[in-house]
């Protein structure tokens, strides 16, 4: 699948946001396989360490662009540090235990890659500063990631060749970007905001190269659906609890365009998990008051947490998984 208007969502679909407590891949790709039922995700576990975080594993992707680790985060340099290596090898694990557990899988598959703004948010030039501040060095990243998302994208192709797979690019600072609220590395000033011409035209150029279906998430307020639906996302992934009256357009829209909405409503930490449907109650009632079909509800939005469930007990995430899927098959059973 290359385009938008292919990609549906499986009724009653609930996936993961990407990270899982630990450090057991095979645990953990057991967990993103069985829980979630109809959608399962490639897990990212951070607790083991730098490279395994969201930053380091996108890092380990790149082609002809290297990082290491310094005491204030990722920096660019020469050749790829041990953090990068680490991040290549786990990567690599977490796919050889994925692939495992989806032998003779047909259905939509997520993988998640951190998109090019929060990267060049995160990342340091060798002077110190973010990526963000040099319009050459963030077409060069951009580049470089959509090479490696390429290649890791054919990967999981050929091990998991029933799969549709999705792309998921984590993109939690890209409101900042546009809004000029990342820090410089004094801390006392901020970034110039990014035209928005130039974010959604970076971001559109990522998205095609990918060749598949293309979900972009934040789990920050105020995410720019209308920028991201433009540059050709399939889906818009966020934390539902974060919404307010002025996106209730933005997300009408969106849902009425057949853009898949992943409504993260299942806390990401350890909390007391009740009546699924509950937990889509919001979701039912912002529908009704939107005057959106009753029916399509089911089929138009996909359960997940509100964010990755790194923080978790390794318990609450498998619960709260299975939580997911619970409440989105209430979106198909019960959608009024």
């Amino acid at each position: 699948m290359t385009n938008r208007s292919e990609f549906k969502l499986p009724q009653g679909a609930a996936t993961g946001v990407g990270s899982l407590p630990g450090g057991d891949a095979r645990e953990a790709a057991r967990v993103a396989v069985e829980a979630t039922e109809a959608f399962p995700f490639l897990p990212e576990l951070p607790a083991r360490g730098p490279g395994a975080d969201m930053i380091g594993r996108t890092i380990g992707m790149l082609v002809e662009l290297y990082a290491r680790v310094e005491p204030s985060g990722w920096r660019f340099g020469d050749r790829p540090g041990r953090e990068t290596k680490r991040a290549r090898a786990w990567l690599g694990e977490d796919l050889d235990a994925l692939e495992e557990f989806t032998q003779g899988y047909e259905g939509p598959l997520k993988v998640q890659a951190v998109g090019p703004w929060t990267l060049a948010a995160a990342v340091e030039l060798r002077n110190g500063e973010a990526a963000l501040r040099d319009p050459g060095a963030c077409r060069d990243l951009a580049a470089s990631l959509a090479e490696g998302v390429r290649a890791h994208l054919a990967d999981v192709g050929r091990r998991v060749p029933g799969a549709d797979v999705v792309l998921q690019l984590d993109e939690p600072s890209l409101t900042d970007v546009l809004t000029a609220r990342v820090r410089t590395a004094s801390g006392y000033r901020t970034y110039r905001s990014v035209d928005r011409v130039v974010v959604e035209s970076t971001l559109r150029e990522l998205i095609e190269a990918a060749g598949v279906p293309v979900v972009v998430h934040s789990c920050a307020p105020d995410v720019p659906f209308a920028l991201l639906r433009r540059a050709g996302a399939a889906g818009l992934s966020f934390d539902f609890s974060l919404l307010t009256e002025r996106d209730w357009d933005a997300f009408g829209e969106a849902a009425e365009g057949g853009t898949a909405l992943f409504a993260g409503v299942v806390p990401g930490t350890d909390s007391a998990l009740s009546d699924p449907a509950g937990s889509v109650s919001g979701v039912r009632a912002l529908w009704r008051r939107l005057g959106l079909a009753p029916g399509a509800l089911g089929s138009a939005v996909a359960v997940t947490p509100a964010c990755g469930l790194a923080g978790a007990s390794p318990a609450y995430a498998r619960a709260a998984l299975a939580h997911c899927a619970k409440a989105a098959r209430s979106l198909v059973d019960n959608p009024e």
